[in-house]
């Protein structure tokens, strides 16, 4: 078994203990989060793509330094999107401007994902679904395109968004309802009949 086959295996909680132990293996975590924070940044907000290098470096950072708080019992991925967040939003206050999304391009199973949920399948062709759908979730206040984007592009159970953002599982539970009826209104708003 090579070395990056052994930690393909491993948990991110035993990939913890092994980086408080030997720093060295912190690479380990950048390389399975790297590109899913990365996403995560861009879908979040409009920046340039060395702003978004910087607020990765930034939130790799905070992973690292506060890496002895993280509580095992929570995953480790949500820890993670949790300060990913955190340093969108401060590096947002920092310009004072309010995130500008950037034009979210949504993947076939993310469409057929959102469109069944929203009972939006069968009702228009895909083509035209998907970039639709890209300019509804951009159109949305922040909080519910937030919601939208943590619960259908980044897979998010309700357990990991109450994590992530910091609310009661209720409180998500009743976001996402109000993020699917905003959408909907949206979308209705954009002449589209449904």
């Amino acid at each position: 078994m090579t070395e990056q086959e052994q930690f393909h295996e491993k948990t991110d909680a035993e990939v913890v203990r092994l980086v408080l132990a030997d720093q060295s293996f912190f690479s380990v975590l950048i390389k399975r989060y790297e590109e899913k924070l990365y996403r995560y940044i861009i879908r979040l907000t409009n920046v340039t793509r060395e702003e978004a290098e910087d607020i990765l470096q930034n939130v790799f950072i905070k992973i690292y330094q506060n890496l002895n708080a993280f509580d095992p019992d929570f995953k480790f991925s949500s820890w993670a999107y949790r300060i990913t967040h955190n340093e969108v939003i401060s590096h947002h206050r920092k310009k004072n401007a309010r995130p500008n999304p950037v034009p979210l391009e949504a993947e076939n199973n993310l469409i057929n994902r959102l469109a069944s949920d929203l009972d939006l399948a069968e009702i228009m062709d895909k083509s035209f679904l998907k970039e639709k759908i890209g300019r509804v979730i951009n159109a949305l206040d922040d909080n519910y395109r937030e919601i939208l984007i943590l619960r259908f592009f980044e897979e998010k159970d309700y357990r990991e968004m109450s994590d992530i953002l910091l609310k009661p599982m209720g409180t998500i539970a009743s976001l996402v309802n109000r993020a699917k009826i905003k959408f909907k209104e949206e979308f209705k708003k954009q002449n589209v009949n449904i």
